[in-house]
């Protein structure tokens, strides 16, 4: 609906009426129960804030470990898990879950993500029931608190190149753990320090002689509280933040388990000492194995975005109280009345609305694949990039959004009595943690550069430089979806090819379209870098970190077309409305100044002319003229909790 009031613009515009409600049930979608249950148990144990700048360490991890185990009786931690463990049944809410308890303290968070994500996770994904029958009620619970022992000191995204050693001994039926070495040691891993009682190592598994690449092993790293025989563990101590969670170091001498240990889902070794496997490519099993864990990319890229939408909520309600200088006599107009503050917070509030339903898109993905509802194996593909792809944008923006948060709150930003200090220092580990984002946007233009052909797994860097030269430029710009809808756009535009610059700005075709050409162009551009290097015989692994660069602007474009076309097809699936116009309001910011912050490489390739790219600027103006009577609406609709807000100076 909208208000009665006169048109505000000569053009008719009538500023909208939001329904806060309408709009949170929106967002909230098919998961609001879960996320209710969440938002309720975080104002239940809001005190965790205050007592993460009180407590001592120690103390401090001890009652974040309290909380995580009160908070899985309620349910809320096992939605993932099958019903006959004790869970949910139901990926997707598992997701949700997770995401919203970002609202809160963000070591909580990864304690949950930890336990249930990743070692819960791991169990269930790449065990069989031998292991789930073990394992997971107890996990479920947190009567059983577990570890995801994959990184390594000096094996950081290379996963394949880890050092720690699982060989088999046939006479005893046991497999033998060793750490070689420093760099060989697992790093940063939480739960080990003071809470794991066992962890899912991943380590080389050796059988008589022959290395079968890295496989995953339940291990005991504690027995009665202390290290288990042959276990050594280390604190990693004190972090920039996240100090609730305790990482720690995991070294192995001569570590015996039984055969049954290994995890079992994609390889198992007989007693005999025979090594089978149903997918005989061992790179293909070792990405089969990894994509598995694809969950864990989601639900830092959903985290992120509320951790977002938190910083948001507190500098908007600032904005919106604190009255600065004087424009006229007796006046003093608030901080959002100002076009630079509302440049700072406005443009972010709409790319964190545009990355909530890009994230909704995932997280459908997600539940359909590890559901069984979608068994096609390029879906899988494709899920394992855009995840990764989100993942590394949703990050970047929630460290971008808090600092620019945190100045726009001035002097009283920088007190610790409010959230911005936690949310900086616990949420910066982000952009690392489940694949540091430029590792991740490379996975994203493999899958781009060979169009997820069938051999993706098995493609390393030389594999994907030898793919595209192996194709004809024309060929993989025909089987890429941004070129089908490239051409479908053109036809629906004026202008033939001049059709970008006749086009309404505010045409959602003219946006969508706009990006992506970006996308094809830079597509093109790398295929033929590669092509040119590999022609003139330099060496395929040169010639791909010559073009790494231009590889993150591919991946990083693609991102934001697929963040894009969610967005706009939200907003036309509304009934029409005041949260249809607000929300498309919101979507046209997001559009026009994704495409201003670019506008460089758009006037470079003849896209945008120096006249069109100042009227996208006052066009960007406009809109956060338009949107600031509904900024309070909006960041409301997102459902934090006052209770977590955490700045009575700021917010009142």
């Amino acid at each position: 609906m909208v208000t009665d009031e006169a048109p505000t613009e000569a053009s008719g515009y009538v500023q909208p009426e939001i329904d806060v409600p309408a709009l949170a049930a929106l967002l909230d979608g098919e998961y609001a129960e879960i996320r209710e249950l969440v938002r309720s148990n975080l104002k239940t144990y809001a005190s965790i804030l205050e007592e993460a700048d009180e407590l001592s360490l120690d103390a401090y991890r001890e009652r974040v470990r309290e909380l995580v185990v009160e908070m899985a009786a309620t349910g809320q931690t096992g939605m993932g898990f099958p019903r006959e463990y004790g869970g949910g049944g139901d990926v997707g809410a598992s997701i949700a879950a997770f995401e919203t308890l970002a609202f809160g303290d963000l070591s909580v968070l990864v304690k949950v993500g930890v336990q249930f994500g990743l070692f819960g996770g791991a169990i269930l994904q790449l065990g069989t029931e031998r292991h789930h029958d073990a394992y997971l009620s107890d996990l479920i619970t947190g009567k059983l608190m577990g570890c995801f022992a994959m990184t390594e000191t000096g094996h950081g995204s290379n996963v394949q190149a880890l050092g720690t050693v699982a060989r088999y001994d046939a006479r005893s039926q046991e497999f033998v753990l060793t750490t070689p070495g420093e760099e060989a040691r697992k790093d940063y891993i939480g739960n080990a320090a003071r809470h794991g009682e066992v962890a899912v190592v991943f380590a080389q598994l050796e059988v008589d002689g022959t290395s079968e690449g890295v496989h995953a092993f339940v291990v005991p790293i504690r027995a009665g509280g202390e290290p288990a025989p042959g276990v050594r563990i280390e604190d990693d101590g004190r972090k920039m933040g996240l100090n609730g969670v305790d990482n720690g170091r995991l070294h192995f001498d001569g570590v015996r388990i039984p055969r049954e240990a290994l995890l079992n889902r994609f390889a198992d070794v007989t007693p005999e000492g025979v090594y089978e496997s149903p997918i005989d490519n061992p790179n293909r099993r070792f990405f089969t194995m990894l994509g598995t864990l694809v969950q864990g990319r989601v639900s830092v890229g959903g985290a992120a975005v509320n951790a977002a939408k938190v910083a948001l909520t507190v500098a908007t309600r600032y904005a919106t109280r604190r009255r600065q200088f004087e424009p006229a006599p007796g006046e003093r107009e608030q901080l959002l009345d100002y076009g630079l503050h509302q440049r700072r917070l406005l443009p972010l509030i709409a790319r964190t609305y545009a990355l909530h339903f890009a994230q909704d898109v995932v997280r459908t993905r997600l539940h359909e694949v590890f559901s069984g509802i979608e068994t096609d194996a390029q879906a899988r593909r494709e899920l394992e990039a855009r995840a990764a792809g989100t993942k590394a944008l949703t990050t970047w923006h929630a460290t971008r959004t808090i600092q620019e948060c945190r100045e726009a709150c001035g002097g009283a930003g920088y007190l610790s009595v409010n959230r911005f200090a936690a949310l900086k220092s616990d949420s910066d580990i982000f952009t690392t943690f489940e694949g540091d984002n430029h590792v991740l946007l490379q996975l994203v233009a493999k899958g781009l550069l060979t169009d997820y052909a069938s051999e993706f797994e098995d493609l390393d860097q030389l594999g994907t430089v030898r793919h595209v030269t192996g194709l004809a430029v024309e060929t993989l710009l025909e089987k890429t979806s941004a070129h089908k809808l490239l051409e479908r756009v053109r036809d629906l535009l004026p202008g033939g090819d001049e059709w970008d610059q006749e086009a309404g700005l505010l045409d959602s075709e003219y946006q969508l379209a706009m990006v992506r050409y970006r996308e094809e162009h830079m597509l093109a551009g790398v295929a033929r870098r590669l092509k040119s290097g590999v022609d003139q015989k330099r060496d395929p692994g040169a010639v791909f970190s010559e073009v790494q660069d231009h590889v993150i602007a591919l991946a990083h474009a693609h991102v934001e077309r697929l963040v894009l076309e969610a967005f706009v097809a939200k907003v036309r699936e509304l009934p029409e409305g005041g949260e249809k116009v607000a929300l498309g309001l919101l979507c046209d910011l997001f559009a026009l100044s994704t495409i201003e912050a670019d506008r460089a490489w758009f006037m470079e390739h003849g896209r945008l002319t120096v006249q069109r790219s100042k009227a996208i600027t006052r066009e960007v103006n406009d809109l956060c003229r338009k949107i600031r009577p509904l900024a309070l609406d909006l960041v409301d609709a997102w459902g934090v909790p006052p209770e977590l807000l955490r700045a009575p100076e700021l917010v009142g």
